[in-house]
This record gives C-alpha cells, sequence and structure tokens, in this order.
C-alpha cells in the first residue's frame, strides 16, 4: 500500500530565519512592550498568516529568538570540564546581560532583569508559552548534562556526582541573581560559581 501523500506545502526555511532574523533585529531595537508581530512579518516580506502558522503569538516568537540566541553557543566537552563550564556560564552571562539591554538603555545600579522577566512572566501566564520556554530550556540543557555525564565517565567527577543537581546550581544560581537579587553578574562571580559547585563533586 503506498503511502499516503503529505498535504499542504512544505514549509519553508527560509521564510523561518527571515522571520526569526527580523523579529531579533526588532527586539533588540524595540524591546519587548514596543515589539510588533505584524511588523516583524512587513520587515521578513511574508504574510501574516505565513507567520502566525508557525508562532500564534508574539511569546511563542519572542521565545522562538531567545532560542536562536542559546543555539549561537556551542556546548562540547574538551576534557576539562571546569574550563568547560566556566566558558558556557561566561556565555549565558553575557547573553542575560544583554537581554537586559533589550530596547532601552540600562543606567547604573539599574536591576531589573528586563527581557528575560518578560519572557519569564509571559510561560507564568500563558501555558502554551510556558511550554515553549520549558521545551527550550530542556533541549539545550540536554547538552550541557551530555557534558557533565561525559566528565564523569572520564573521571573528572566523582562517579556518584549527579549532573542535573550540578547544573541546576550554576543555571539556576545565575538567574536568581537576574531575576531575584538583580546584583551584577560577571566573569568573577562565575569563576566562584564553578568553583564552589565543583569543589564538592571533582574527583
Amino acid at each position: 500500500m503506498e503511502p499516503a501523500a503529505r498535504r499542504g506545502r512544505p514549509r519553508d526555511e527560509q521564510a523561518d530565519t527571515r522571520i526569526i532574523d527580523a523579529a531579533l533585529e526588532l527586539l533588540l531595537d524595540r524591546g519587548y512592550d514596543q515589539f510588533a508581530v505584524d511588523e516583524v512579518a512587513a520587515r521578513a516580506g511574508v504574510a501574516k498568516t505565513t507567520l502566525y502558522r508557525r508562532w500564534p503569538t508574539k511569546g511563542h516568537l519572542i521565545v522562538a529568538v531567545v532560542a536562536r540566541i542559546q543555539d549561537s553557543v556551542p556546548v562540547e566537552y574538551s576534557g576539562d570540564v571546569r574550563a568547560d563550564l566556566t566558558d558556557y556560564l561566561n556565555a549565558i552571562t553575557d547573553g542575560l546581560n544583554r537581554m537586559r539591554q533589550v530596547g532601552r538603555p540600562v543606567a547604573s545600579g539599574d536591576r531589573s532583569a528586563g527581557l528575560v522577566a518578560e519572557v519569564a512572566a509571559a510561560a507564568a501566564r500563558h501555558a502554551d508559552v510556558g511550554a515553549a520556554v520549558q521545551a527550550m530550556f530542556d533541549r539545550r540543557n540536554a547538552l550541557v548534562l551530555t557534558l557533565l555525564e561525559q566528565a564523569r565517565e572520564r573521571g573528572e567527577l566523582r562517579a556518584d556526582a549527579d549532573p542535573e543537581v550540578l547544573f541546576d546550581q550554576l543555571a539556576g544560581a545565575l538567574y536568581y541573581r537576574l531575576l531575584v537579587t538583580g546584583r551584577p553578574l560577571d566573569a568573577a562571580y562565575v569563576d566562584r560559581l564553578v568553583a564552589g559547585a565543583l569543589d564538592g563533586v571533582t574527583a
């Protein structure tokens, strides 16, 4: 029996790229509050229906933009887990600091979490956006957990080290500092964070 033919036109990956590129540009320029999905469609040169079929709300589209930013950071095990985690957390820190400044200048002493807080609020208000955020982090975190598993297999981490708990300690501390305390995120803090977490689990 012949397989049923797929209905509809195939998804245009070039349109996806144009939409995300335009969305990122607009988000960096205008910020969350002034971000308009219809303007993204115009900048990308696609019909609004094309965009809404892919990302039904502003929240979904911004999550896709954040995923693009995350995917620009490589996650690979080099054989030195301390260096790998330090590099990765510094990249996260740089990204979080950039997202604090999206669409607005950040004055000295400003503790606003910026776009990160807006995405977290949208995820809390709307279950479907929350599911998209969770899926994005699940996918990215799986790469880091694989890195930690490799470090454990190579003997850099103790056999009883729990990669999930270890990464929760590291990433959770960054987001807590950004969203709750508003304290600065910088390389010196990352160094202290990685040292404190690894000292208890290194072989």
